[in-house]
């Protein structure tokens, strides 16, 4: 399968990388019945590749997890949620990607959580062209998003919520803005 096809190119040939200081990494999940809880990773990469044979790859550093409740983020290190010890990465390799009508970008993808990998779908946006920064360096702002079943990749913790149902939502949100950075030869 492709990673670069349809309506254009992704991007110019060549390795873009994300910028960690203007990139980030996050979910959303339903929390308590009544709001949305979210949370990010501070230490991930992502590198596109386009040419002839195009790819993205991704990968979140599951220690770096930044939620904000102390506690909490230890919580999320456990067995009951990432097992951050015996899975320290979460990765993405993107199996198809494609530019559509203006900025739109659909495709799909293998996330492994926990040592598990499913397939999922991405939808997002891609800049209209890459701009240059004041030092120079090419960029390009690429957003995808996904939705998956968190209890398919082993992160199934949840607890009554008093007011009925579950505490948390079993569907969660994952986005990924990305400041990419062509990288030189």
């Amino acid at each position: 399968m492709s990673v670069i096809e349809s309506t254009g190119q992704i991007a110019p040939a060549g390795t873009w990388a994300a910028d960690p200081v203007h990139s980030n990494v996050s979910f959303e999940v339903a929390y308590a019945g009544v709001n949305t809880f979210r949370g990010s990773f501070t230490d991930f990469s992502a590198v596109l590749v386009a040419g002839d044979e195009p790819s993205l790859q991704g990968s979140a550093r599951v220690a770096s997890v930044d939620v904000k409740d102390e506690q909490l983020g230890g919580h999320l290190q456990t067995p009951d949620f990432f097992d951050a010890e015996r899975y320290p990465e979460i990765e993405f390799r993107a199996t198809d990607l494609r530019h559509l009508d203006g900025d739109r970008v659909q495709g799909s993808g293998e996330l492994t959580i926990k040592g598990e990998t499913r397939s999922i779908t991405i939808d997002g946006a891609v800049a209209p062209a890459p701009s240059v920064d004041p030092f120079g360096r090419e960029r390009l702002g690429l957003r995808l998003e996904a939705t998956i079943d968190r209890t398919d990749f082993g992160v199934s913790w949840n607890a009554p919520n008093q007011g009925g149902g579950d505490y948390l939502g079993t569907d969660v949100k994952l986005i990924a803005e990305l400041a990419l950075v062509r990288q030189e030869a």
